[in-house]
């Protein structure tokens, strides 16, 4: 039987820059980039790589020789071991200015874009507890270390309530205390978790489908209102009573608590029907005087602060005088629309989700905005001569398309159209610079600023102006 190759081993490597998904960079004796999952740049380690390819590996660091100055401590004890915020263990200035450079290697790179002098990203003044929705799911066979695996103790209790290990969609780490959702979030999750044990309540096995506790959903909103949402598979009446009675009794500041019986093989519940258990079936958040109903199946920004700044430089980029027609691309559920419908004679927002056009136009009444209006469609097959010729003419477009960027039909109709300044809202740069790349003859781009919306994590927002040439 031929031995299975044995892959290499690199020893004293400096790791050198921060690359994409959260990875690390350095460079092996061949040449080849090797990324990495668990070093800091400035970090000088010996690597084992597992797996190799024409251009690059995949390792891990199995020795620090010398730690980065960039390195600090991570707060969380599920950090090694939960993929939710990958820079934990990187400074926070840190994670910022390579948040910054993927920006601006993404537009200058990708897009061969001349940019202007850089406005400095935005960070945020909250580093942890700052989401506002948080998902969590209940599994009887929990993700176990090595050490218990290699273990001669026999583990009795595998139930685990929190989130999905990376690459394993039946194994879920138990969550003790997360530092993503500010409190109550671990008292009410650690409390649901202690009733369900020692009330023998089952918890959801994915490959057998069965046991009676799925998923929950925490939101909690800067205004101090709470929504739970928790999914049952098997509908037991009286097991389901017996824990959604304990929440209501141990947490009457819940605003919304609600439930789910799901019994399909995924866990989505855009297709569920949601039964209200006690208090009202939304939420409100606020924003300027503005008040954003929220309801369990709802979009809305998940970090409450940053978002608010994130659509003040949109805001301030489009530069409205209350003269314009502005239209609001992938509108979601209104927000960035009504926010700066008072600068603009009239808004315009187009969304492909039904239920999101819903809430738009909800809570444009509930604000007693009468200026804006919204239309639900495919963005690619609306946004047509037609519409235009019916809507009017826009002066300003601000487009926050979804991670793959926009549609070659939708970048077509700006270049058609003309307006006069473009404001692209991106969470994916490499996607925007790709976009801005197409709309380039037409367009030059006197702005653009990162944004910060999720600390401790690779992720970044970042805004671009446009202005016609």
């Amino acid at each position: 039987m031929a031995r299975k190759k044995r892959k290499p081993l690199f020893e004293n490597i400096e790791v050198i820059d921060a690359g994409a998904k959260g990875k690390t960079i350095a460079k092996a004796p061949d040449g080849r980039v090797i990324f990495l999952s668990n070093a800091v740049p400035g970090d000088i380690v010996d690597v084992q790589t597992f797996k190799k390819r024409k251009s690059y590996y995949e390792g891990k660091a199995i020795n620090f020789i010398k730690q980065s100055e960039k390195r600090t401590q991570p707060v969380c004890e599920h950090f090694e071991h939960c993929g939710g915020c990958k820079w934990q263990h990187m400074k926070y200035k840190d994670q910022l200015f390579y948040k910054e450079k993927e920006v601006v290697d993404h537009l200058t790179r990708i897009g061969h874009l001349e940019l202007p002098e850089i406005t400095p990203i935005l960070g945020a003044e909250k580093q942890y507890f700052y989401r506002n929705k948080m998902e969590f799911s209940f599994s009887n066979s929990r993700w176990l270390t090595l050490e218990e695996i290699n273990s001669d103790v026999e583990i009795e209790n595998k139930n685990a309530l929190g989130f999905h290990i990376a690459g394993m969609w039946d194994k879920i780490l138990d969550v003790n205390k997360c530092h993503l959702q500010e409190d109550p979030s671990n008292a009410i999750r650690n409390s649901i978790k202690t009733f369900a044990l020692k009330n023998d309540l089952s918890f959801f096995n994915p490959r057998e489908q069965s046991g009676l506790l799925r998923t929950m959903m925490l939101r909690i909103v800067s205004t101090g209102e709470i929504m739970l949402v928790l999914q049952f598979f098997e509908d037991d009446a009286a097991k389901r009573e017996l824990l959604m009675n304990f929440i209501a009794e141990k947490f009457p500041k819940i605003t919304s608590l609600q439930y789910i019986i799901n019994q399909k093989r995924n866990d989505t519940i855009y297709d569920q029907e949601i039964v209200l258990f006690k208090g009202r079936d939304h939420i409100f958040e606020t924003m300027e005087g503005l008040q954003f109903k929220i309801n369990a199946k709802s979009f809305y920004q998940t970090n409450s602060t940053q978002a608010y700044e994130l659509y003040k430089i949109a805001r301030n980029f489009a530069d409205l005088t209350g003269t314009e027609t502005v239209y609001d691309l992938y509108t979601g559920t209104g927000t960035i629309a009504q926010f700066v419908a008072k600068q603009a004679k009239k808004v315009i927002g187009i969304e492909s989700v039904p239920e999101a056009i819903i809430d738009a136009k909800n809570n444009a009444k509930n604000n007693t905005i009468e200026n804006v209006d919204f239309f639900v469609g495919d963005m690619a097959k609306v946004f047509t001569d037609e519409f235009i010729a019916k809507n009017g003419k826009p002066d300003v477009i601000i487009t926050d398309p979804p991670r793959d960027g926009m549609h070659k039909n939708v970048i077509e109709q700006l270049l058609k159209i003309g307006a006069d300044r473009i404001v692209y809202v991106s969470c994916n740069s490499a996607t925007q610079a790709r976009d801005l790349a197409l709309l380039n003859d037409k367009y030059k781009i006197v702005k653009t600023q990162a944004v910060d919306m999720f600390p401790q994590t690779h992720h970044v927002e970042n805004v671009v102006l446009l202005k016609i040439r």
